[in-house]
This record gives structure tokens, sequence and C-alpha cells, in this order.
């Protein structure tokens, strides 16, 4: 399990990801865009439905992701 600083640091670059759209991240430019660029998926097409649906079946890659992006936050913070 990944230490508890990186597992902060990943919640914290999820919170920044999704600013201007917190109750509703299918709208958040940046993950749209992401998802776009990394998967595929047209940015314009994602709905609510359909962003659950993806971030369900790609759960294990997104949470790789995101301890990654914990683990370079933290780093970048020392």
């Amino acid at each position: 399990m990944p230490p508890l600083r990186e597992l902060l640091s990943a919640a914290a670059f999820l919170w920044d990801s999704t600013r201007g759209s917190r109750l509703k991240p299918w709208a958040s430019p940046y993950l749209r865009w992401r998802i776009e660029t990394y998967w595929g998926t047209p940015a314009a097409s994602l709905d609510r439905q359909s962003f659950f649906e993806f971030t369900w079946r790609e759960r294990a890659r997104l949470l790789e992701f995101l301890l990654w992006a914990g683990r370079m936050r933290a780093s970048a913070g020392r």
C-alpha cells in the first residue's frame, strides 16, 4: 500500500484537476482532455453516464495514474 503522503498527494491532484467542476467531474476541461488524449474517447461525447462507465472500466489504470501523480507531487514538495 502506498504511503499516506502519496495518497494525500493523489487526492490533492484530483481535487486540483476538477477545479470549477468538482460536483461534475465529467465537465472538467482537464479531465476531458486527459481522457481524450490518452484513451481516445472524444471529449465532446462525455456525459455523466459515459464518464462513470469509463472510470469504472479503467479504474485500475486510473488508480495507477493517480498514485503516480501523487508520487510526483510529493517528491516535488520536498
